[in-house]
């Protein structure tokens, strides 16, 4: 033991000393006594020392056990003493001290099994996973073999470090140890395999399982749930019901981020019920955080608040639940109400809260909010905080203001990528491709090495600004260069840059030549491209592209009859889509009921010389009505249509939406090129004023 430390634990304790009664012969009794009289006269014995280092270990008692090798020291009992130095070390690695055990365990000669494992335990579970794998070679290197005690905390050590083949290789060394069947170590195998993500070989290790209990069911429930396996999760729990096994708080708090995944809320509400009839998780915050997270991603804000405000102590886990939650469903202002009850609250916000109220913010440009938020960030000393500082340099830039955006962006001590990536972002959304690009070129400059998601932002910007050679040298570069290989999202952002600028042609031989298969909407770019610059041939081939990969998607059916229409091929703008018959059918029937409801056709957005009843039909063939016909037939009942037009919506298509609103009780939601249009129950939230 070195000098400065053996002085630090005397200077507290000197001439400590203890009494020996009979009744020490059993531990509670010593530690008791010890506690309760520190000041003695006379040393203990070796037995007697063993026996407290025991129970403070287990008790985690830090402060008796200091005190006890204070005594041990001015005694000199440790002198030469494998056994109680052993102890010791134990006791300083159980209570999470691993440098003064490591000074214990270097001084002594003699290490046994068990003080090996308990160092290679406490380096484990004290976030030193490295020192406990080099603890454990050295175990080897000295001759100690391995048992049952120390597999699980070098399989934790390498599950924590994502060591995927040294993992694989102490595995092996398992299996000819034989104790692949060790109930201990075929969870910590279980444990390791979910954090590699490779949960086929951990579903392997578990159907070889004899036995298992309650934690190798939870293990592999959380483990498919955190892999994004949401109907494994539920699959195991299904198997673990049908073996016997009740569900613990544990288990729920495994299956609840996969009803969220899955959106099952009903699922989700089956195990809310099942944690409120047996009592499982009374006051458990981790529980009902994880239920109200639950109800926020499945959309059920209602259910979430209900649960939010029952709970008594709200820590700030609870609040960001919410926050977020409203923020991610639509109700920034919710979200921003429920933030300024936080603050007033006393409860501390941290970086998750202020990302969601910075994203609430963006959502309705409410710059001033923002502006508050940020000055609220710096008197709590968020603002060096680089995510956070990202988050408010996304916030400026969407509430249209492009200097604020800026000017926090300098200001930032530490950018990561994705802070340079939303400055991109930034630029791009505001049609400054030249300033993306200087992002890129600043990138370079501090070696930061752009991702496919900062090259898809500049090339968007570049589309927007009409920076055509630029947006190809970036292109062309990005493999060379920067090792970043071409993706969808860049394909799509050249072909909408190139189709944009008139190069047709070239777009489409982009398309043509292009590594990976096209998708729908790289054809639908090329789309509206040709669409944009009246390229009848390109529109064909593009059309039919996207029919054949989306055959139910009406856009494209009215993109290209929209484009026959300016030629004037009329015998062409009726174009055929496989529920043709079923859309015109159902829009006879609105006709009738509409007729019957006392409808009128307003004709006077019809501009053609022909006769009123050609009028009325050529009404009938809007998109709009097409969509909302469309909409009728391949949806539930109640479901909310949504519907984009990039033309004014008519003032007859207008009467006839607000109508089938009312007669079909649905919630038409209709964006034009000025504004949304909300139909319901036979109004509009415009008032008939647009």
């Amino acid at each position: 033991m070195n000098g400065s430390l053996t002085r630090r634990l005397l200077q507290p304790y000197n001439k400590t000393l203890l009494k020996k009664y009979s009744y020490f012969l059993h531990t509670h009794s010593y530690a008791t006594y010890f506690t309760q009289h520190p000041l003695q006269q006379h040393p203990l014995t070796s037995l007697q020392c063993g026996a407290l280092l025991q129970s403070f270990t287990n008790t985690k008692s830090f402060k008796q056990g200091e005190q006890l090798h204070a005594h041990m020291i001015s005694f000199s009992i440790l002198e030469n003493n494998t056994y109680l130095n052993t102890k010791l070390a134990a006791f300083y690695a159980g209570c999470g001290l691993m440098s003064q055990a490591e000074v214990i365990f270097d001084g002594i000669v003699l290490k046994n099994s068990f003080l090996w494992n308990f160092m290679i335990r406490g380096y484990a579970s004290n976030g030193l996973p490295i020192k406990s794998l080099v603890l454990y070679r050295e175990m080897l290197c000295f001759g100690q073999r391995a048992d049952n005690f120390t597999y699980p905390f070098v399989l934790k050590a390498c599950g924590d470090l994502l060591l995927v083949e040294i993992g694989r290789r102490v595995h092996s060394e398992v299996v000819v140890c034989g104790l692949e069947s060790d109930i201990y170590v075929g969870n910590s195998l279980l444990a390791m395999y979910a954090k590699f993500g490779d949960m086929g070989t951990a579903r392997m290790v578990f159907d070889r399982m004899a036995v298992r209990d309650l934690t190798s069911w939870n293990t592999m429930i959380s483990g498919y749930a955190k892999n994004a396996d949401s109907g494994a999760a539920f699959l195991i729990f299904d198997l673990m019901g049908k073996a016997g096994l009740f569900a613990d708080c544990t288990t729920l708090l495994g299956l609840l981020p996969a009803c969220a995944d899955l959106k099952a809320v009903k699922q989700g509400k089956v195990i809310h019920g099942y944690a409120v009839r047996n009592s499982i998780g009374n006051y458990n915050n981790f529980l009902t955080n994880s239920l109200i997270e639950m109800y926020c991603n499945c959309s059920c804000m209602v259910d979430a608040r209900r649960l939010f405000e029952r709970v008594r102590w709200k820590d700030t886990v609870s609040w960001n639940s919410m926050i977020l939650g409203y923020a991610r469903n639509g109700d920034a202002f919710e979200s921003l109400r429920l933030f300024r009850r936080m603050a007033l609250d006393g409860s501390g916000p941290d970086q998750v809260t202020f990302i969601a109220v910075l994203g609430a913010c963006d959502q309705i440009a409410a710059l001033r909010y923002g502006m508050s938020i940020h000055s609220y960030l710096v008197k709590k000393g968020f603002d060096a905080n680089t995510i956070v500082g990202t988050a408010l340099v996304d916030m400026y830039s969407k509430c249209g203001s492009l200097p604020c955006s800026r000017r926090v962006f300098d200001e930032m001590p530490d950018k990561s990528l994705v802070s340079w990536s939303a400055m991109v972002a930034g630029y791009g959304l505001h049609g400054r491709g030249r300033e993306a690009i200087s992002i890129l070129d600043g990138m370079k400059a501090n070696s930061v090495i752009p991702d496919n998601g900062v090259f898809t932002s500049i090339l968007s910007a570049c589309s927007h600004a009409g920076l055509v050679v630029e947006g190809k040298e970036i292109f062309y570069k990005m493999e060379k260069e920067y090792n970043v290989k071409p993706a969808l999202s860049h394909y799509s952002c050249m072909v909408d840059l190139l189709g944009r600028a008139g190069h047709l042609d070239e777009a489409y031989e982009i398309i043509r030549t292009m590594e990976i298969k096209p998708t729908s909407d790289i054809w639908a770019a090329l789309l509206t491209a040709s669409r944009l610059h009246n390229n009848v041939e390109l529109a064909e081939i593009s059309a039919q592209k996207v029919f054949d990969m989306n055959p139910k998607g009406v856009s494209s059916y009215i993109c290209l009859s929209n484009i026959y229409a300016a030629e004037k091929r009329w015998a062409d703008v009726e174009r055929s889509h496989q529920q043709t018959e079923d859309i015109y059918a159902k829009l006879k029937e609105l006709k009738q009921q509409l007729k019957e409801a006392g409808y009128k056709p307003d004709t006077s957005s019809v501009f053609y010389d022909v006769e009123e009843e050609v009028k009325e039909k050529m009404l009938w063939d809007h998109s709009e009505r097409l969509a909302i016909a469309f909409a009728l037939i391949n949806t539930g009942p109640g479901t909310v249509i949504r519907i984009t037009k990039n033309l004014r919506v008519c003032g007859d298509c207008h009467t006839v939406t607000k109508l089938i609103s009312e007669l079909t009780g649905r919630e038409i939601i209709m964006r034009d090129i000025n504004r949304f249009h909300h139909f319901t129950k036979g109004f509009c939230s415009c008032g008939d004023y647009w």
